[in-house]
């Protein structure tokens, strides 16, 4: 009898070989527009040969930098003032736009990592007085971690990773959570080092 686990790969490098270059196109766009797994699993995919390796990474840095760029620029454009008419929300929006002055460093490497964040995580960062120059370089070092991150993981722990997901996905989804935060805390320190 063929392994559950077995059977899907062979499905996702049937895929891979029936798409093609599509694929790191649905990469590029997934990753734009949200942080899930996919990286991870395209990471072990280059390991197992079915995608190149420099694609792959290229696709997910871009895909991630380029997503939050084009948020940050909308919400720009926008502005506050679609709040005004709201005093309730625009007292929150005015808290929160003094919390990101603060912290906005810190936000832009940690945002991509929770669930559900990454979405609209560039959003409020707009609104705040952060301008893009510091923006754009703090987003490409975070996008460059999250993508070592993922994709590294993908491609050196392939096999493992195959036999995580079948077994325990939710004790070593906390530990990459954690290597998550670490490997984020010290690229920030070492940004803002640069910065200053």
């Amino acid at each position: 009898m063929v392994r559950p686990e077995k059977r899907l790969m062979e499905q996702v490098q049937a895929f891979i070989r029936d798409y093609g270059i599509a694929v790191y196109a649905i990469l590029f766009a997934y990753c734009a527009l949200k942080s899930g797994s996919l990286p991870l699993f395209a990471g072990f995919a280059a390991h197992t040969g079915s995608l190149d390796l420099a694609a792959v990474s290229a696709a997910t840095f871009m895909g991630g930098y380029l997503g939050d760029e084009a948020r940050f620029w909308i919400s720009q454009r926008l502005g506050s003032g679609i709040f005004e008419r709201h005093p309730r929300i625009n007292r929150l929006v005015e808290t929160g736009k003094h919390l990101l002055e603060r912290y906005g460093a810190a936000y832009i490497f940690l945002y991509r990592y929770p669930k559900g964040m990454r979405t609209i995580g560039a959003l409020p960062l707009g609104l705040t007085n952060i301008r893009w120059r510091t923006f754009t370089f703090l987003n490409a070092a975070s996008a460059a971690v999250w993508t070592i991150l993922l994709v590294g993981a993908g491609y050196l722990f392939g096999s493992a990773i195959e036999h995580v997901v079948v077994s325990n996905w939710g004790l070593y989804s906390v530990l990459a959570l954690a290597l998550f935060i670490g490997m984020t805390l010290f690229a920030w320190r070492y940004a803002m080092r640069i910065q200053t």
